[in-house]
Formats: structure tokens, sequence, C-alpha cells
């Protein structure tokens, strides 16, 4: 091999060392810069989806870093740890908000933000991640139907046991037009979060 020759193989394998510590370094750049912003954009879209379900002026602490870490459970449908939000007003407690998942939707999970007061009755419920049908069970969904409001206040003596399943089965709870399987899951859900709450009430307020 000619002089020439290996000088232009060890130009050329330097070119491409330094493409690659390039590349790396603007990569690592990038993802250094924008993960903080990540981050707060995360933690700001959490908040909102919070105080969709308890107003402001109910709670004085930091909820999205009060959080206490749910065993797999599955009266919340859940599989792995989950964070439960903790509202209080001067250290005293006022609701907790579980991430529990109806699992038997028609097109899979429902995921769910489900706020729930000290006293046992819910603050609220929000889907946060689904993928019921468009137009048919999507409906679950705040921004497509008000029909998702209408747990607020209600609790496990309110209705009572029979009441709580869809119209159809005998409950007191609305269904969609052409869509029953995914109102009675979030139902369902909703009814065994309480049943959760209720059991576990003492535990979820432990510092």
């Amino acid at each position: 091999m000619s002089s020439i020759s290996r000088r232009q193989i060890l130009m050329s394998g330097a070119f491409l060392w330094l493409f690659a510590v390039a590349g790396t370094t603007l990569v690592a750049v990038t993802e250094y810069s924008t993960s903080s912003a990540i981050a707060e954009n995360e933690r700001q879209l959490l908040l909102r989806n919070l105080y969709a379900l308890l107003p402001r002026d109910k709670l004085d602490n930091d909820i999205a870093t009060d959080t206490h870490q749910l065993a797999a459970s599955t009266l919340l449908g859940t599989e792995t740890e989950t964070s439960v939000y903790r509202a209080r007003q001067a250290g005293e407690p006022v609701a907790a908000v579980f991430n529990s998942i109806a699992p038997n939707g028609y097109s899979g999970r429902i995921h769910l933000l489900v706020g729930v007061y000290v006293d046992g009755s819910l603050a609220g419920v929000r889907v946060v991640k689904h993928a019921e049908t468009p137009g048919l069970g999507d409906a679950v969904e705040l921004r497509k139907s008000p029909w998702i409001k209408s747990f607020d206040g209600k609790s496990l003596d309110n209705p009572q046991t029979s009441g709580w399943a869809v119209k159809r089965d005998g409950g007191d709870f609305d269904q969609f037009t052409g869509a029953t399987i995914s109102p009675r899951a979030v139902v369902k859900a909703v009814h065994n979060t309480l049943l959760y709450y209720q059991q576990n009430a003492d535990m979820i307020f432990d510092q």
C-alpha cells in the first residue's frame, strides 16, 4: 500500500470520527437543553388535569409533588406502581387523585384520573388516555361530551351499589347511543376506585 493511499485512509477515518463526535455532541446538547422544558410542560399538563378536578382554593400544597406510591392493584386496574396525588389545606387532607385504569374498554384500556374527597365523595373524573372509537366510545372524554361530569359528587352510598352501572344494566348512569361498553367500563373503574379509597384512606394520607 502506497503512503498516499495510507494517508487517504487515515484522513477518511479522522473525518468519520469527527462527524461521529460532532453528531453525538449535538444530540447530547439538544437533549440537555430541551429536557427541562419537556419536564416543565409535563408538569403543567398534570397540574391542569389535577386542578380540573380540584379547585385551587381547596388546597394550598404542591399537589404535583405531594404523592404516595401505590402498589399494583386490581381495584385500580394497575399492574405497576402508580402515584396518588394528595391535596391538603393547612396541612389537613382534602382529597386524593388516583391514576386508575378501566381495563375493558371497547378498544382497550381507558386511563383515568379519579379525585376523591376525604369524605369519600367524588371530586370528579377525567379520561386522560384512551383508544375508543371516534364518535362513539370517545364520548367518555370531556371535550366530546359532558357525560364524565355525571360522577361529580357521587359516592359509594350515592347511588347504592346496584346503581353503579349503566342504565342498560339496571344502573343510574347513561350509556351512549350505539356504545355501551366504554361507559360501562368507566363506571366500574370509578366504583372500584372508591372501594380502593374506602379500604386504604389512612395509608394514602400517611406521611
